[in-house]
């Protein structure tokens, strides 16, 4: 289906477990004014199949997605579900595979020891998994970290790790993708190390791999205008000039 209106593609924005708009807010800050941007809501729903049903009843008739881990686990899935409505699409900290026994196992223990106890947002161990290691003395990256976990809730949050727990193998799909992919990777990416990237970028036809050196698993916080240039070149906006050592 051709793109049926005049101008670049509205952009939809997915953030990552425990994240909000915030995630987003140096892309939408630059490219508000070029693009019209939505910024979908991953807490409401316990399933990642809700939680695309929930975007795509929202969205414009066509767009492009870009999503952060669970939000790209969502991007997927609304391939899955309106293929002929997704016409770019942008993975950052991706992975297309579900959770090994082992990982899906650790998953629940985590969730049920969370239901259990008082929320506390974002803990030191996990800060460690989500930024680059050199990031965590930065009081301005982790307090806004920690500020979006607050803000997201302990009720959303086991919801977000309920959905990610029984999220659906994306793999078989990846072969069907046809419209203009970038896969952005972390180079240090705790959580989604770099051979899940390749194997997404390897997988769907013509996708380009961007690698960010020095960067972790939140790289629109930790590398906010390489990824806000790398998502401009990818919706026909400019050129992808990434600053040095981004």
């Amino acid at each position: 289906m051709a793109n049926s209106h005049a101008g670049p593609l509205p952009l939809l924005l997915l953030p990552a477990s425990l994240c909000d708009r915030a995630l987003w807010r140096h892309q939408i800050a630059a490219l508000q004014d070029k693009v019209a941007i939505q910024v979908g809501d991953l807490t409401q729903d316990d399933s990642i199949e809700a939680m695309a049903a929930r975007v795509l009843s929202t969205a414009p008739g066509q767009f492009a997605v870009a999503g952060l881990s669970m939000g790209a686990y969502v991007a997927l899935d609304l391939v899955r579900q309106a293929p002929d409505r997704v016409r770019k699409l942008a993975l950052l900290g991706a992975s297309a595979r579900p959770d090994a026994p082992a990982e899906a196992s650790r998953r629940r223990d985590l969730l049920a020891l969370r239901e259990q106890r008082a929320f506390r947002g974002i803990t030191p161990p996990l800060m460690a998994l989500l930024i680059h290691p050199d990031r965590l003395a930065d009081a301005g990256l982790t307090g806004e970290v920690e500020a979006m976990a607050l803000r997201v809730g302990k009720p959303a949050f086991l919801r977000q790790l309920r959905a990610i727990v029984e999220r659906p193998d994306s793999r078989p799909l990846l072969a069907s993708i046809s419209c203009p992919t970038v896969i952005v990777a972390g180079r240090q990416d705790a959580l989604a190390p770099l051979t899940e990237q390749t194997a997404l970028a390897d997988t769907i036809s013509g996708a380009r791999l961007a690698i960010l050196e020095q960067c972790g698993h939140l790289a629109p916080l930790e590398r906010p205008e390489a990824v806000t240039a790398l998502l401009a070149a990818w919706l026909g906006l400019g050129p992808a000039v990434c600053p040095k050592n981004s």
